[in-house]
């Protein structure tokens, strides 16, 4: 029997319906910082250097901005519409910085629906206080065929000191 925490479901096109709504929800750690700084290449100081950051103004270490809109292509390619979705364009507004140990969740809404299998959605980004630290448009071409797998093993990463 599979867990269903471990199953990736899709919701296809003809299943979305405009108003429908899912969540994501992802906590920020340090190493979860550390390793997307290394990823994406974005060794700003505001992210990764204590003293640098406590004098810049926000007064202490930030998230990068497109960590928050990774979480949005998380919940769309995981959550709704899920396996199988096509990203096409995203347009991002930041709201507020986002710091250590916050917990956003990423709340997607269709919007529309048009030719092609495509699907509009709102993405509306808050922290752990509800407080809204991103909001922005996606356009996907959602799934037409039904897809339930299991969802794939990531290696443990470890950050060297």
């Amino acid at each position: 029997m599979t867990d269903t925490l471990d199953t990736l479901e899709n919701i296809t096109y003809d299943e979305l319906h405009e108003g429908d709504s899912a969540t994501f929800t992802r906590t920020l750690t340090e190493d979860e910082l550390v390793l997307f700084a290394a990823v994406s290449g974005d060794v700003n100081p505001v992210h990764l250097d204590p003293e640098f950051a406590a004098e810049s103004m926000f007064r202490e270490r930030i998230a990068h901005g497109m960590w928050s809109g990774s979480l949005i292509s998380a919940a769309l390619a995981t959550v709704m519409p899920g396996p199988g979705t096509i990203y096409l364009e995203q347009s991002l507004s930041f709201k507020r910085p986002v710091k250590l140990e916050d917990t956003l969740t990423v709340a997607l809404t269709v919007q529309s629906k048009g030719p092609k299998n495509r699907v509009t959605f709102g993405c509306d980004v808050r922290n752990q206080n509800g407080d809204q630290v991103v909001s922005g448009e996606a356009r996907v071409i959602a799934p037409t065929e039904k897809i339930s797998l299991q969802k794939p093993r990531l290696p443990k990463i470890t950050i060297e000191n």
